[in-house]
């Protein structure tokens, strides 16, 4: 379905823009949408072939949960493009590309706040999630397994932790270093960390299987650096 030019002024230029096509089958506010780029379709799952819808489908709700699930649904493909990673403040999942959910992980214990942002790492072999009180959930991508939870002191000084609510909202991995985060705080600080020169990677899978969560608690055991404005 082709659409209409919309003429959109700005800078002085004048910009011509073609609506493609409007989707069809969602009545709701969109929140994440991603392509595929094996698969050729766009979640809800629409084909990009015709833009036929193709299924539809609502991300569970945690055990005991009885009210709708409100909230951002925010929508990542993993490197592979056959998994679907879906994180909402209730949980995190990853879903295949017919929409059937293969793991799940909701706050609880250790890392019991609501989840604010997540995101894969380059590699594809880590999760990274935030939440609401600011600690970060590192998780194996395969399994959702929690390998590691850093600590709000660990990137926040004493005073920022103890007088604000500052949290994540959202986690942008390292294009190409996969222990290598961004983190975009609520109170409009950006920071970039990273794992100290001790503790190269984010905890260990053989430390979870030991039944022992790695925590990092302070910021001596974590490189952190805020973003730095340009000199105007």
């Amino acid at each position: 379905m082709g659409g209409r030019p919309t003429n959109v002024a700005g800078g002085g230029s004048l910009f011509i823009y073609i609506v493609k096509t409007k989707l069809k089958g969602h009545h709701k506010q969109s929140t994440g949408l991603a392509f595929s780029q094996n698969l050729t379709v766009l979640l809800c799952i629409w084909n990009i072939d015709g833009w036929e819808k193709k299924k539809m489908k609502a991300i569970q709700a945690p055990p005991g949960h009885t009210s709708p699930l409100i909230g951002e649904t925010i929508v990542q493909f993993h490197n592979d493009q056959c998994h679907l990673l879906v994180s909402h403040e209730s949980q995190i999942a990853v879903y295949d590309t017919q929409l059937e959910c293969l793991n799940s992980w909701y706050p609880r214990d250790a890392l019991s706040a609501p989840i604010s942002s997540a995101t894969y790492s380059c590699n594809g072999l880590s999760v990274y999630t935030g939440c609401l009180d600011g600690a970060i959930g590192i998780f194996d991508a395969d399994s959702l397994r929690l390998r590691c939870r850093v600590a709000p002191s660990a990137y926040m000084s004493s005073s920022i932790v103890s007088s604000s609510s500052a949290f994540p909202m959202v986690i942008a991995a390292h294009p190409s270093n996969p222990s290598q985060i961004a983190l975009g705080m609520s109170d409009g600080a950006v920071l970039v960390i990273e794992p100290s020169d001790t503790e190269p990677k984010w905890g260990s899978l053989s430390s979870q299987d030991n039944g022992t969560l790695p925590t990092t608690p302070s910021s001596s055991a974590l490189s952190s650096q805020p973003s730095k404005t340009p000199p105007r």
